[in-house]
């Protein structure tokens, strides 16, 4: 038997390819004569680059400005001239100083440098894969990074983060770097929010970045500026286009600067590591993540690597920290049985310390559910 491990995250505990890890352990104690490929996937947010790098990416180190201007070290995954930039790991959330949210200020512009790292060795395709971004800056300094020039009234440069757009009043696109006239920029994002509004960019994702009701107000106005600006300097108007409001506006940047085309990120990472190729003469998929719940249904990897697996004919199961879905909600998502560590351990902080050893217990289980020799079962058998 030849089992196809593709989890993503469980956020807190495991990286996608430590959950892979700990699945392909127990499976390997309960069901030894079984085949397991290990392919972790993400969703265009965080885990992102690392999925590519476990696909045989080439990781290729880069120096950039973190969301709020301190160094970073980060990286983009590289093969056959496609770079793989992940926001996440340069202008996230998790690259915030102490933690501490700075909604006004902090900037895109360490994920344009890590674009124009990857355009002048030579990559002329760039997935950016855009979810946990720290700021709400619309893309503004993704564009400087990469060579566009914002000035206001005065004349001087603007500039970083989403606050110091109620000063923009020009953009100057003439110094934007060379190559990106022949590249490809794809993004990989799940989100269908426009960048102005109540549905935009700061009212829906900028109190999860710590701002205020006040902070929402400002940086809505702010980020208006900034699309009239945009769209005297290239003659479009894609603020209202869906998902132009993804990680603080970043998809507005990428749409209207950029000419990039949006995908849905697990889609994305899916044929970025072969997921499909590696299907064949599987008899199950085993997928995953931190919490299976509502959200899950929605683009989330595990409904998107259940979507694959089921048109290939091959049943799906799920393991997770939690399950907040019954099984007649898993069902249509293509997802036969979940598989919850709290099922063993009721206590979230204990789920959470011990992630590991409980994720292999959790795979025996489905060793001894999915993968005896009785091929004649059926999955309603299968699951009681």
């Amino acid at each position: 038997m030849r089992v196809v491990v593709a989890p993503d995250k469980f956020k807190g505990s495991l990286t996608a390819a430590q959950v892979a890890d700990r699945v392909a352990a127990g499976l390997a104690r309960a069901a030894p004569e079984v085949e397991v490929v290990e392919v972790p996937v993400a969703d265009g947010g965080d885990g992102t680059l690392e999925a590519a790098l476990t696909a045989g990416y080439r990781r290729v180190p880069v120096r950039a400005e973190g969301p709020t201007g301190e160094p970073v070290e980060t990286a983009y995954a590289e093969r056959d001239g496609v770079a793989v930039v992940e926001l996440a790991d340069v202008s996230g959330l998790g690259r915030l100083p102490g933690g501490r949210l700075a909604a006004r200020a902090a900037s895109s512009y360490g994920t344009g440098q890590v674009i124009r790292a990857a355009l002048d060795a030579g990559c002329r395709r760039v997935v950016l894969g855009i979810g946990g971004s720290a700021g709400t800056d619309g893309g503004a300094g993704l564009v400087q990074a990469l060579g566009g020039r914002l000035t206001g009234a005065d004349g001087a440069e603007v500039g970083r983060g989403g606050a110091a757009l109620a000063a923009v009043r020009s953009l100057d696109l003439s110094g934007l770097h060379p190559a990106l006239a022949a590249a490809e920029v794809v993004v990989a994002s799940d989100v269908d929010n426009p960048l102005l509004g109540p549905r935009g960019a700061a009212a829906v994702y900028g109190p999860q970045k710590g701002a205020s009701p006040a902070d929402v107000a400002e940086l809505d106005a702010a980020l208006a500026r900034w699309a009239d600006a945009v769209q005297r300097a290239t003659g479009k108007d894609v603020a209202g286009t869906p998902g132009a409001g993804a990680a603080g506006g970043v998809g507005f940047a990428a749409l209207a600067v950029l000419g990039a085309s949006l995908r849905p990120g697990i889609d994305l990472v899916l044929d970025l590591v072969g997921f499909r190729s590696v299907l064949g003469g599987a008899r199950l998929v085993i997928t995953g993540e931190g919490s299976l719940d509502r959200q899950t249904l929605h683009g989330k990897a595990p409904a998107g690597v259940a979507a694959a697996a089921r048109s290939a004919g091959i049943p799906v199961v799920a393991v997770a920290g939690r399950s907040l879905l019954s099984p007649s909600e898993l069902e249509p998502a293509g997802i036969l049985a979940a598989y919850a560590l709290t099922d063993l351990e009721p206590d979230p902080e204990r789920c959470m310390a011990e992630a590991g050893p409980l994720l292999e217990r959790l795979a025996e289980r489905v060793a001894a559910d999915w993968m005896r020799d009785d091929s004649a079962m059926t999955a309603t058998e299968r699951r009681s």
